[in-house]
């Protein structure tokens, strides 16, 4: 591996990944326990209608596609908090809309031919050190933001009702939540695309949260186990000439379903002796 960090696209994709690692690691966590996987699904595929939206009136990436995506994100976190028995059925609607509606934009443009496999998988090979900046400083502001109302998100991840009586206010802080979740998505998407967004997000955290004792360590574990992940996807991606950000998926995806048979092994277990 060391080999390969002589290339300066190596060494900027490594660093991509693990703050991506990072970054997926703490909200991540906020996601699995708060249960919001499916709402951090149609929020990653909802933003390629801003995508589409950017390409087709020649802004900006950034600006339009987190536009469009807090719209979306918002709109799913007020109807699915309202009607949380249809949530499912509200996110799934507009997570299609986004993306049939990015994707008719896209075609729409005239002369421009976009290559949305890009947006799936993401060239994390090609980031440049613009990108890098971008990351480190959402990194930190996010850090920031979640240390200083770290016991107010930990009341109100485990028990909604509790936070409330405590006077935390849960509604606001939720669609914080949501509105920051929104902002990581597309700004990691450009980076190592959506499938491996929403990876990191759901496998580190679903993994460690059996052995973590608090959320803190899950966040710190989590973001550890997405840089392994990475950092291993990377070498096997340059060893054998595939695409990093499917072998990074790989992976995780592997070591998830180790850990996960590990667990129905052990609980058949326990159930003999019992």
């Amino acid at each position: 591996m060391i080999e390969v960090l002589q290339f300066d696209f190596m060494r900027n994709a490594l660093a991509a990944g693990l703050l991506a690692s990072v970054i997926c690691g703490i909200m991540g966590t906020l996601v699995v326990v708060n249960r919001i996987v499916f709402l951090a699904g149609g929020i990653a595929h909802a933003a390629y209608g801003g995508i589409g939206l950017a390409f087709f009136f020649n802004w900006p990436y950034l600006p339009g596609t987190i536009g469009f995506s807090l719209f979306a994100a918002m709109v799913m976190a007020a109807l699915s908090h309202t009607a949380k028995h249809r949530a499912d059925t509200i996110i799934g609607v507009v997570w299609a809309l986004g993306m049939a509606f990015g994707i008719i934009l896209i075609d729409m443009t005239p002369g421009y031919n976009v290559d949305l496999m890009s947006y799936l998988f993401g060239s994390i090979l090609t980031v440049p050190r613009s990108d890098l900046l971008i990351m480190v400083i959402v990194g930190v502001v996010m850090t920031a933001l979640v240390v200083y109302y770290y016991q107010d998100i930990l009341a109100m991840s485990y028990d909604e009702e509790f936070a409330q009586i405590r006077g935390v206010p849960v509604k606001k802080l939720y669609f914080g939540l949501i509105g920051m979740l929104a902002v990581t998505i597309v700004l990691v998407i450009q980076v190592v695309g959506l499938i491996l967004v929403i990876a990191l997000l759901t496998i580190p955290p679903f993994i460690v949260e059996k052995y973590a004792n608090s959320l803190v360590q899950m966040m710190v574990a989590s973001s550890l186990l997405g840089a392994v992940f990475t950092v291993s996807g990377l070498w096997f991606s340059y060893r054998y000439n595939l695409t990093s950000g499917a072998s990074i998926i790989m992976v995780s995806g592997i070591v998830f379903l180790v850990f996960f048979l590990m667990d129905k092994i052990r609980g058949a277990d326990q159930k003999v002796r019992a």
